[in-house]
């Protein structure tokens, strides 16, 4: 396609990463985009939830994770709207003369429903972006949203693509997967200031007992070792609980300062949610490819890469059980060619298959496709 896009994306938030992993692939994304020489602008809702709690938990770090997010995102072209009497007026001007419409799934239906009532009047396609497992979980919520309007579905895995083709009736899915923003992810020298690195929010109880087994009782076996943990919403028991096993547990960590913590730990552990290791299984979460593309070691609790996106044993480590994640991390904090080959393969990985830009790639590729 020779000619230049109008893209426009609706997302929860691209400026807030708070609870809010998908922020790293939207931004990467967009970056991507607009480097392809289209012309990208996003919107979120004035008072988000991300956002909001970014403010309302951590002070002044998060008022220098919105400024770094600036600095590094000047091209960003971000509009904030209201849910109030201004939305009408100001959705009508900003879809005319649109080509592509990108609907991330966490939106309100009222939003999603209100964009996709636009799109015989002013022409553009409509591609509904899904990178979460309520399909899955909650597969009524997803229902509440038009999707016998969109032109496609983007999947961000194959076992969530089945579940909108097979279960929900639409046409054309996609599997669409998350990916690394590589300009901002990527190996440089540090001092080591951690053995072991965890980067990963509670989670709803959706992994507490995996927690345990492939977090707490490996460090608690592994008293001479640093082992850090960063992420939000842990309740006061379980903070008790990592202090108890030697973990230095530090919070909210902004994505943009996450490419410093890998790069200054000797490896990271990646623990699934439930949900993917079950009826999600092949779904790699967005720090699997934000550890593999800083070339630090991974170290996995059971996961099936069923869509055969890395390879398992040279790109990363899985260990079948909690004392199997402790035998492997002692055995690749004494052994630091093979950490260097193992993170070194992920890495490689990553730039070839892996980062925005190849989605980026991808997804003008499926615009393509919607319109011949």
């Amino acid at each position: 396609m020779s000619r230049n896009l109008r893209i426009r994306i609706f997302a929860h938030s691209l400026v807030s990463d708070w609870n809010h992993g998908n922020a790293h692939f939207l931004r990467g994304l967009s970056r991507a985009l607009i480097h392809l020489g289209h012309n990208v602008r996003s919107y979120e809702e004035l008072g988000a939830w991300s956002l909001t709690n970014l403010m309302r938990h951590e002070g002044e770090t998060a008022i220098a994770a919105v400024d770094d997010f600036r600095r590094t995102y000047p091209e960003l072209d971000i509009h904030f709207y209201q849910n109030d009497s201004t939305f009408e007026p100001f959705i009508d001007e900003e879809l005319r003369d649109v080509d592509l419409v990108l609907i991330h799934e966490w939106n309100e239906p009222w939003l999603v429903n209100r964009v996709l009532a636009l799109k015989e009047e002013y022409g553009f396609k409509a591609l509904f972006h899904d990178t979460h497992h309520r399909a899955y979980t909650r597969p009524g919520e997803i229902l509440r949203f038009h999707l016998h309007k969109v032109d496609g579905v983007l999947a961000f895995g194959e076992a969530i693509r089945r579940i909108y083709t097979d279960g929900f009736g639409v046409a054309r899915v996609w599997t669409f997967h998350e990916a690394a923003d590589a300009d901002i992810f990527a190996p440089h020298a540090g001092r080591r200031e951690a053995d072991v690195l965890w980067i990963g929010n509670w989670g709803d109880e959706e992994r507490t007992r995996e927690l345990m087994e492939f977090l707490v009782q490996p460090a608690a076996a592994l008293a001479d070792r640093k082992i850090i943990a960063y992420g939000v919403r842990y309740p006061e028991p379980a903070i008790e609980q990592l202090e108890a096993a030697g973990i230095e547990y530090r919070g909210y960590l902004p994505n943009l300062k996450a490419p410093e913590a890998y790069n200054t730990s000797a490896l990271s552990l990646h623990i699934p949610r439930r949900q993917y290791t079950n009826g999600l299984s092949g779904i790699p979460t967005i720090r699997v490819f934000e550890a593999l593309a800083c070339g630090i070691p991974l170290l996995c609790a059971p996961w099936t890469d069923a869509e055969s996106l890395f390879r398992p044993g040279q790109d990363y480590l899985c260990v079948p059980d909690g004392e199997g994640m402790r035998a492997e991390i002692e055995h690749l904090l004494n052994d630091e060619k093979a950490r260097i080959q193992l993170g070194e393969s992920g890495r490689d990985t990553i730039r070839n298959h892996h980062t925005c830009m190849h989605r980026a790639q991808q997804l003008i590729g499926i615009y393509e496709e919607i319109t011949r």
